[in-house]
């Protein structure tokens, strides 16, 4: 039975265990931590210290039955412990190295042994990335103190921030202006990895042409795409953020999007874009599925993803959103970047490389009549070399780049080379970033390095659909920053033709 047709109060008996009707069975959930064994319990305090306080609360039912395959052994107390546990909504914080949840404690000791310290007294562990970066209140001569890793744990937001309590409590002014936001990141991680049921992510389906998204905001357009209702901040919070990178590019390329020349576009890019929009929102040809409705089809959009990270891979119902945007259309998404795979071999192993199918690409065609995604694991210039995606069109194709890092110090060198084979595309560049300073930085760096050979089509503002959750940086604690938090574009200069009057235009022949 699917939890979309069921309501709360059976689906969460479905989720319980069954009862049996012996009663020695049936007593056995009930079993409380101070019931077990001597034996189990002296083990237990002399391998932890202590017991948690969430496992002193609630029943360990998973300690008394054989272990699944879905369950994880932690190694520390020899118990078998689930992945997600339930929490209760009043019941999300814990310190991450003391959590309930074995995903959030491998976290915390991920964090404890690479994020430094980043109270001013000790020595930079790297380049300073921008005036706001935390690193740059370090000393950088001999007489600072040496960089020590993160182990102490702020008590009101509890995750790993300081070396210790004295650095913690020296620079606690500064670790204030974080601390109610990295709380509130710690509550939504324990949400995510509890076994609660989000309606959040019950996704609609297609609609009718009748039905107009309104893309003023967040609000109006989970209203008008009929999502479930979501009347809680922190639902809102982690349904957006997977929900930010398709709609980000839909707010853009939509006739209907909220960005003009008032508030964003440049007359260039209100060129570029109304291209792509005719393409997009093409009008009724009295198409149908007989054989008098037998039409010919134009070419799919093309949405080229390029350094695909995290975005790879979402859900597929998540992307299928964007598609339901254009019903008149069909839109084919291509991933393009050595990351693009990550952690999902087992999902889809890479095929062979072969003559039809030269770079290996992943091709998942059965998403429905409207989508297509596929996915390179190669870099885009090498695929650019071999004109595998030529010709292009400024009609039907569109770069979009999340996070791409563009002028950052560690990572601008991979782009000098893609760089100008995307504006020789003449095809419009869609680029978000984590701060207005970053998009900034990554703006400067393409006009220094194109000399001039760049058209503006989006100033860098801050982005509509942005994620309202914010994440946290396990290498640097103090980073704090939420996915998709400003947009821009630019793509290739064009020249157009004029025509230049003839000396002899205003002589009157004879």
């Amino acid at each position: 039975m699917k939890s979309a047709y069921t309501c709360q109060r059976c689906w969460k008996n479905l989720r319980s265990p069954a009862r049996s009707l012996d009663p020695f069975i049936r007593a056995w959930p009930t079993i409380g931590i101070r019931n077990l064994s001597t034996r189990v319990q002296a083990e237990a305090r002399r391998q932890n210290g202590r017991l948690l306080p969430a496992q002193q609360k609630r029943t360990l039912y998973w300690e008394q039955v054989q272990p699944r395959e879905d369950f994880k052994r932690d190694r520390r107390n020899e118990v078998y412990l689930p992945e997600n546990v339930e929490l209760e909504e009043t019941d999300l914080f814990h310190h991450y190295s003391i959590s309930p949840s074995p995903r959030i404690r491998r976290r915390a000791a991920f964090i404890k042994s690479h994020a430094y310290c980043p109270h001013p007294s000790h020595r930079q562990t790297r380049i300073v990335a921008s005036p706001h970066d935390p690193e740059a209140r370090k000393e950088s001569g001999p007489s600072a103190a040496p960089p020590a890793h993160v182990r102490f744990e702020c008590p009101d937001c509890g995750i790993p921030c300081y070396c210790s309590e004295e650095h913690w409590a020296d620079d606690y002014e500064m670790h204030l202006g974080l601390c109610d936001t990295m709380r509130q990141i710690n509550e939504d991680d324990h949400d995510i990895n509890s076994l609660r049921f989000f309606p959040e992510f019950l996704y609609p389906p297609l609609q009718f042409d009748e039905f107009l998204p309104n893309m003023s905001s967040w609000d109006t357009y989970l209203y008008t795409r009929e999502f479930e209702a979501i009347d809680k901040e922190r639902s809102l919070r982690q349904a957006t953020n997977l929900l930010t990178y398709p709609v980000t590019i839909a707010s853009v390329i939509h006739e209907l999007s909220p960005y003009g020349i008032r508030n964003g576009l440049t007359s260039e890019g209100l060129k570029s874009l109304t291209a792509l929009r005719y393409s997009l929102h093409r009008p009724r040809d009295g198409s149908g599925q007989s054989v008098k409705g037998i039409r010919l089809k134009p070419p799919s959009i093309r949405l080229f993803i390029l350094g695909a990270r995290a975005e790879s891979s979402l859900p597929r119902p998540v992307w299928n959103q964007l598609s339901y945007l254009f019903p008149r259309t069909t839109i084919h998404i291509i991933f393009i970047g050595p990351e693009a795979m990550m952690r999902r071999e087992s999902e889809f192993p890479l095929p062979d490389r072969t003559g039809r199918n030269p770079h290996g690409g992943v091709v998942e065609d059965q998403l429905g009549s409207l989508i297509k995604i596929t996915t390179y694991t190669d870099y885009y210039h090498d695929m650019h070399r071999t004109q595998y995606f030529q010709p292009y069109d400024p009609y039907f194709d569109c770069f979009v780049l999340f996070h791409p890092g563009l002028g950052h110090p560690a990572s601008s060198h991979e782009w000098e080379e893609t760089l100008p084979q995307l504006l020789e595309t003449k095809v419009p560049i869609i680029c978000t970033g984590y701060t207005e300073w970053d998009m900034i930085r990554d703006k400067e760096w393409v006009e220094e390095k194109m000399k001039g050979e760049v058209d503006l089509l989006m100033h860098p503002r801050e982005n509509i659909f942005r994620s309202l959750k914010w994440d946290l940086n396990d290498l640097d604690p103090a980073d704090v920053t939420c996915g998709n938090w400003g947009v821009w574009g630019f793509r290739g200069k064009r020249y157009e033709a004029q025509e230049k009057e003839s000396p002899l235009s205003g002589v009157i022949a004879l």
